[in-house]
């Protein structure tokens, strides 16, 4: 498929200025990512940024509290079944704080996940009628749900101070441990969104997909039930990286995340790069199958 863009100058100016003619075609086989394109697109960037967030709390009557209500109950409900009931170890901490420190980086992957997989759908009239690096709308969906996460991080600090929880100097990992959520979330989300423009199917996959990753993950339960090279072959899931970064930079908990966080980090940078060169790969068809 080709198109092109014609910027036609002014009569009197037709023999000076030659019209300008830039063709945009389809792209064949392995590209690059053309990652340039994003930059210079980074105003367009920061308005679907923007529109995703109106577009998710529009007609709400509770608006952003969403961030905090479905992982509040969530940890509600694994302390009373897990934690009372089922006398999961916590890791020295209290359950609810050690559920709720887990849940809050995976709330945020579930739902870019869920988001990012229909990102480009539901945005099937804009890829039609304009040119624009198609990266930008399922990155602006992830983007979007940082808002979410800090709103209930906010709800995670008020709960470590309820329960006398003293951050150390591991607190200046953080910011990394929620760039490994970011990476994941966004390399699974490329592959997701790509996959549902020629399989509708996928719509349908990630509930009973999501689900099960969050049972593939020590959100529950901590990652310490298991030992030896089992744990290495856990933290092929790089989310294991993730919630035990933030329990071991927030709680203070004894995790060894030496092995656990290099191998969860080369997982999601995999993902990543190859679901960026699949969307990539793809991309050519968008206009013509959303």
């Amino acid at each position: 498929m080709a198109t092109e863009t014609l910027k036609a100058p002014s009569p009197a100016n037709v023999h000076q200025n030659p019209p300008v003619v830039v063709h945009i075609r389809a792209s064949r086989g392995w590209v690059s990512l053309r990652l340039r394109e994003l930059f210079d697109y980074r105003e367009l960037l920061y308005f679907l940024v923007w529109r995703d967030v109106k577009v998710r709390y529009k007609q709400t009557a509770l608006g952003a509290s969403w961030a905090i209500i479905q992982p509040f109950f969530t940890m509600v409900v694994f302390s009373l079944f897990f934690g009372k009931l089922a006398k999961i170890p916590s890791d020295g901490v209290p359950y609810p704080i050690f559920s709720f420190a887990a849940l809050v980086p995976w709330t945020f992957f579930a739902t870019s996940l869920t988001n990012a997989s229909n990102s480009l759908v539901g945005s099937s009239n804009l890829i039609k009628k304009v040119y624009f690096p198609r990266l930008a709308i399922p990155i602006a969906t992830v983007l979007s749900g940082l808002i979410d996460f800090l709103i209930a991080f906010l709800m995670l600090v008020t709960m470590m101070i309820w329960y006398g929880v003293t951050p150390t100097a591991r607190i200046f990992w953080l910011p990394l441990f929620l760039l490994l959520a970011f990476v994941t979330s966004l390399g699974v989300g490329l592959w997701l969104s790509a996959m549902n423009v020629q399989y509708r199917d996928v719509k349908y996959v990630v509930p009973f997909l999501t689900q099960f990753w969050l049972f593939a993950t020590p959100v529950a339960y901590p990652s310490s039930l298991l030992g030896g090279k089992w744990r290495v072959v856990y933290a092929l899931n790089p989310m294991v990286g993730v919630v035990e970064g933030f329990r071991w930079s927030l709680l203070g908990t004894k995790s060894n995340l030496g092995v656990v966080g290099i191998v969860s980090s080369l997982a999601a940078v995999l993902i990543l790069f190859t679901g960026a060169f699949y969307f990539r790969r793809m991309e050519r068809t968008f206009a013509d199958v959303v």
